[in-house]
């Protein structure tokens, strides 16, 4: 039977609180038996790390990340990464990666609604950046990586630091190129939403190219919602209609995207699912294990 892991879902997110065990039983009973949850800043930190602990195995695997996101630098200072420095070495036997972190471009140009100039917000993100890339070099980890019209900002750090256990490119979209330069960097790139939408030739173009070997599936729920284009009927008159309370996206559309990747890769089904279960294994699981056998 084929398995399946959502790398990145923010399960800590109110929208799920109400139903998140009816959730996390639907998703074993679609053989989705590992959800990894970054997080995004200090602010949930402890809800990241207490979701993880509560619902571990009950019914699914939950992994959680520590990490603070360029959406949420505001008013944040060394201090704030001082305390996640420890926050990671007293975690480090539970947290799986460094994230989520990253540079995001669309930020910076719109820094003067934060009081910033567009300089200054480079420069704050790009040491938090390099600071939280530090701490995974330092504790072997691996990172989640945020990225929005800043590739070619991202990569710099990225060859820089060479991390061992390098991580994931979360919601890649880009080119073959700019994909393949992370792939050199032993990055495996996550798959989402993005490629339910007709429109992102590109990016479907370059995942149709790129090595099994180096992708792995990811919902970002609540955020990224699916293309209308695969939904079904029900699923659309609930968003048309505002009809419920549910979240534009859940962990379970993962098998949603994993059926658009089998339907433009030349793979079948079962070796797909087979080597993105793989592919997680090797980027979080495997140093690990080792870690924590070596700790314990």
């Amino acid at each position: 039977m084929m398995q399946f892991t959502d790398s990145h879902c923010h399960l800590d997110d109110v929208a799920f609180t109400a139903q998140l065990p009816q959730l996390l039983a639907q998703c074993q009973q679609l053989a989705i038996n590992r959800i990894i949850v970054p997080a995004i800043s200090p602010k949930n930190f402890d809800n990241v790390l207490t979701l993880a602990k509560t619902h571990h195995n009950k019914p699914i695997n939950i992994y959680p990340c520590l990490g603070i996101h360029p959406w949420f630098l505001q008013g944040l200072t060394d201090i704030h990464l001082e305390q996640l420095t420890a926050l990671i070495a007293k975690s480090k036997n539970n947290i799986i990666a460094i994230g989520e972190i990253g540079l995001d471009g669309a930020i910076a140009k719109n820094a003067e609604a934060y009081g910033q100039t567009v300089e200054k917000s480079w420069q704050h993100q790009q040491h938090f950046f390099d600071y939280q890339l530090n701490i995974a070099k330092e504790q072997n980890l691996p990172v989640i990586v945020h990225h929005r019209q800043s590739h070619d900002k991202i990569m710099p750090f990225l060859k820089r630091y060479k991390l061992e256990n390098a991580g994931i490119i979360h919601g890649f979209s880009g080119s073959y190129q700019q994909a393949m330069g992370y792939i050199d960097l032993g990055f495996k790139l996550g798959i989402g939403s993005t490629i339910t939408y007709s429109r992102a030739k590109k990016t479907i173009n370059a995942i149709k190219r790129l090595p099994l070997s180096s992708l792995v599936l990811e919902t970002d729920a609540p955020s990224m919602p699916l293309s209308k284009e695969i939904l079904n009927k029900d699923e659309l008159s609930s968003i048309d209609g505002n009809k419920t309370n549910t979240p534009a996206n859940s962990p379970i559309n993962i098998i949603k995207i994993f059926n658009v990747l089998a339907a433009i890769r030349e793979e079948d089904s079962e070796q797909i699912a087979d080597q993105l279960e793989s592919n997680i294994e090797q980027i979080f699981f495997n140093s690990f294990r080792i870690e924590s056998s070596v700790k314990s």
